[in-house]
Parts: structure tokens; sequence; C-alpha cells
């Protein structure tokens, strides 16, 4: 009896800290929070992430023209019981519903997510440079061939 009352207190202890870890991937990301700036050839990019609980952040990707935002994708980043999920609403694309992409790889500083179902990205990755510099980057295959695009963004805010 005694043994079985180990066993159960061990695979009761076991199972709760991996709930507490896999709790603890969305604060692995926390240093996303914050305003970012990518400067391209088309003006500035903007990138903005708020803590909206402890399971979810929320993001947006959006151009200033003029006096007029252009929002051009909403971001939930949501931490389940299965992972943590990217979860990017593109304006005008997939009849306004969110593209999922689970998490491959989190870490301190970095932060790679993966649908290979969906047609491009099939990859979204985070990379911290430091505390005010990041590289944002999507990847995949289009028309049958590897594509990447890299955005470097610095905190403004």
């Amino acid at each position: 009896m005694k043994n079985t009352f180990r066993i159960f207190l061990a695979v009761t202890g076991i199972t709760a800290l991996y709930g507490w870890a896999e709790q603890k991937q969305i604060d692995k990301a926390s240093w996303l929070i914050g305003t970012w700036e990518s400067k391209t050839s088309r003006g500035s990019l903007y990138e903005t992430w708020s803590k909206v609980n402890d399971s979810e952040f929320y993001g947006k990707s959006y151009m200033l023209r003029e006096k007029d935002t252009v929002v051009f994708e909403s971001i939930q980043l949501v931490q389940k019981q299965e992972g943590l999920f990217y979860m990017p609403t593109v304006r005008n694309q997939n009849d306004g519903q969110a593209v999922t992409f689970k998490s491959k790889l989190v870490t301190d500083d970095k932060l790679v997510f993966e649908n290979p179902e969906h047609d491009f990205p099939q990859r979204i990755a985070y990379t911290k440079i430091s505390q005010d510099s990041l590289v944002a980057e999507i990847s995949g295959v289009r028309n049958g061939q590897e594509r990447a695009q890299k955005f470097s963004m610095k905190r403004i805010k």
C-alpha cells in the first residue's frame, strides 16, 4: 500500500511539474511585449505586443500612412495545454480566420512556430538579439521554392 501511495505521489508530482513547465512557455516570450519598428523601403513597419492575461498575449502588425494606421494582421499568442500557439489573422486572407502555428522551439531568446499545411509561410520565428533588438523571420516553400523574409526590429516602447 505504501508503494502504491508513493507511485501515486510521484506521478501526481510529475504531472503537476509538467503542467507548470508548459504554462511557463508563454513567460519565455515576455520579451516581445512592447512596440517594435522595422524600417523598410516602403516605410516603417510596426509590431506591438501586450499581455492579455497569464496565458495570452495580443499583437498587431501595422504601418502608419499619413494619419492612418493600416493594420496588416492581429496575432494571438496563446498558451494551451498542448503548447504555445501563434495565431495570426491577416487582413483579406483566410476568410478572416486565424491560422494556427504550433511552437516547435521556445527558449529565453528564440520562438519558432510551424504549420506545414499553410501555404506560406510555414514557419515563423522571433530571435531576441538584445533587450531592444529582435529579428522576425517568415519562411517556407512558395511556388516550389524555399523562401525567407527577415525583419530586423528595434524596440521603440
